[in-house]
């Protein structure tokens, strides 16, 4: 036992070394464990060590006490029972417990003296953190001994538990404490011995005032021989579990909201791959259109030059309209494939919402037939919008139309419009700014997810072969993009649809009036004008020379706008420039601006398939959209000359 206290534990079976001390020949004999633990030389152990040696590895403030006990045992002292530290070889403190006995001669002299080195580290600590348990608030300290039926207890264990202070306590009593299944506050013998720890944590219910508290555990097991001795602590942790509670709860919250924030950041990437693939497909739509309006071009004014001819008989005129007719519908093929790509030529003005649906009630009703219902919900005082007037009521009818087919037994169909203010960043598709929502809401059989994903693509429908072009609707997504707005739908399968257009509130209440052909200048007295026609298609180039020549004009020809100004450095007083806008090196309005520098006031007419050209270009020049007929050419160069004719 210690020779400062009472130890709650037996000495621990750790590591253990003999010695064997002849004082009359003052050398000492130890084993290989002895001499680990001292750190000797194991060949130096069995050969015989100075007596010094034993006092080699103690802690230097053990030494002195650990010399007097030794001292006592040459004085006659039979018995030596001491605990004292080494320092072991890697600096490390441990604990160790000498026990033996001295051998005396006949003469009762000691002459031997003989005994037990034991590791007792762990045992040290393990009553150290109990001694500290002991001496701290709010924790109660127990031990149980295999086999018996009570544990002893603090006065600190009963307060925790509600129970009557009492150095010993039956288990039975501890443990009626314990809320629900499991772990018991003394563990069981069988569950005691499945390691080294006890720890735990579980709920009671306090047997004086009935609260539910949580308490911790901590201990470890000291075994001796087939049994063993549990030490342990027990503290309140009901302060913790709540905090623990709140924060689970915090983190169940943020990983509620990072989860919302990740399918937003999902929808937003979907959206953004969304409109990529649009764009995508809206540049090559328009690109494609482009090249249909030069094919159309070369058709349509080759039709109507040979339509002119006088010595083509009746059947040959009508294969000739027919052909025009052909050619017509695919020009409005292409204008609606460059409304998708937002390439279109509008003619904005202010327009009051409500009175245009008001003024377009009777023909939408029309279209819709007796099995359908149409319903208005447009307030009075939203504000105009800056739109095409007529592509707005194309849009409108399209989509009834598109509601109608939704419906095929009957039902309503109903146009709505409020006013919507969206800040910046709220609606990826749209910018921020005031806008007037005119949406279609129909309760037909919807669309599924995979078909709403595609509806605004061209070309597609799922409508029959020859009901639809599949054009319709990317038609009103171009032209709303080209607005500066946005075209929407919301739909669910077996409940309906709604498609709303975001139209710009127009931020001037001044009308701008929209172009017309009464604006135009009277035809001016006939007379031979000298034109430089320029285009990179050689077909166009020549139908168009071939149409200004029927008009009886005198017509230079350029593939290439260098050719042109090389043109016009050669050929004085040139009356008119026409040139296509997309040509490779050099625009049409690039070249626009080197031939002002050359002829100054030059009037110019620019033919394109775009609606919208450079800024300022309108100004500066008369458009004239592809595929134009002869009759669209004469009033465009009436106009050119006409206005160059105001300026001067």
């Amino acid at each position: 036992m210690s020779d400062s206290s009472i130890s709650l534990l037996p000495v621990a079976p750790g590591a253990s070394g003999t010695w064997d001390w002849d004082i009359a020949a003052d050398r000492l004999t130890v084993d290989a464990c002895f001499a680990e633990l001292y750190d000797i030389d194991s060949e130096e152990a069995a050969a015989g060590l100075p007596t010094g040696a034993f006092f080699k590895a103690i802690h230097p403030d053990d030494r002195p006490r650990m010399r007097i006990a030794v001292a006592g045992i040459l004085a006659g002292a039979e018995f030596f029972s001491k605990e004292f530290r080494v320092i072991a070889p890697d600096r490390a403190i441990l604990w160790m417990h000498a026990r033996g006995h001295a051998h005396f001669d006949e003469n009762d002299a000691p002459v031997r003296f003989t005994g037990l080195l034991v590791d007792v580290t762990e045992r040290k600590r393990t009553e150290e953190r109990l001694r500290v348990a002991q001496s701290a608030g709010g924790i109660g300290t127990f031990e149980y001994i295999d086999g018996f039926a009570t544990a002893a207890v603090s006065d600190e264990f009963c307060w925790l538990l509600g129970l009557h202070p009492a150095p010993i306590l039956p288990v039975q009593t501890i443990n009626s404490v314990r809320l629900g299944d499991g772990d018991r506050i003394i563990p069981d013998p069988g569950d005691a011995m499945t390691g080294d720890s006890i720890d735990a944590e579980f709920q009671i219910a306090r047997r004086d005032d009935g609260r539910h508290r949580w308490i911790a555990r901590r201990g470890e097991i000291a075994r001796e021989g087939t049994g063993y001795r549990l030490i342990g602590v027990i503290y309140d942790i009901t302060a913790a579990k709540e905090q623990e509670a709140a924060l689970r709860e915090l983190n169940d919250n943020l990983e509620s909201r990072v989860e919302q924030e990740v399918a937003i950041r999902r929808q937003a990437e979907e959206a953004l791959r969304q409109a990529q693939k649009m764009e995508a497909i809206g540049q090559l739509t328009g690109g494609i259109a482009h090249d249909f309006n030069n094919l159309l071009m070369a058709i349509t004014s080759s039709l109507e030059l040979l339509r002119k001819r006088a010595s083509l008989d009746e059947n040959a005129l009508r294969l000739i309209d027919n052909a025009k007719q052909g050619a017509d519908r695919g020009a409005a093929l292409t204008q609606r494939m460059l409304a998708f790509a937002r390439r279109q030529d509008l003619s904005t003005e202010h327009v009051d919402v409500q009175t245009l649906v008001t003024g377009f009630r009777e023909l939408i009703e029309r279209t819709l037939g007796p099995p359908w219902r149409l319903e208005l919900a447009i307030p009075a005082g939203l504000p105009q919008v800056l739109v095409d007037t007529n592509q707005l009521e194309m849009a409108l009818l399209n989509l009834v139309v598109n509601a109608r087919d939704a419906m095929p037994a009957g039902g309503s169909v109903c146009i709505e419009a409020c006013l919507k203010q969206v800040a910046h960043g709220e609606m990826t598709d749209l910018p921020a700014g005031s806008f007037v929502k005119l949406a279609v809401v129909d309760t037909g059989h919807g669309m599924d997810r995979e078909t709403l994903a595609r509806a605004t693509e061209p070309f597609f429908t799922t409508k029959g072969v020859g009901k639809g072009t599949g054009l319709g609707l990317s038609m009103i997504h171009g032209f709303a993009k080209q607005l500066g707005g946005g075209f929407m739908i919301e739909s669910i399968p077996q409940e309906g649809t709604t498609a709303t257009l975001w139209i710009p509130v127009a931020q001037s209440a001044a009308t701008a009036p929209a172009p017309s052909t009464a604006n135009i200048p009277a035809p001016i007295a006939e007379r031979k004008l000298k034109i430089v026609a320029v285009d990179d298609d050689g077909l166009i180039l020549m139908n168009t020379s071939a149409m200004l020549e029927d008009l009886g004009h005198q017509v230079f020809e350029a593939h290439s706008g260098q050719l042109a100004l090389d043109l016009l450095r050669k050929i004085p007083d040139v009356d008119l420039l026409i040139t296509d806008q997309a040509m490779p090196n050099m625009t049409g309005t690039q070249l626009a601006d080197l031939a002002t520098e050359l002829q100054s006031g030059l009037p110019i007419i620019l033919a394109s398939g775009y609606g919208e050209l450079p800024e300022g270009a309108q100004q500066r020049m008369v458009k004239l959209g592809k595929p134009f007929s002869q009759r669209d050419l004469e009033l465009a160069i009436e106009q050119a000359i006409g206005s160059s004719a105001r300026s001067s």
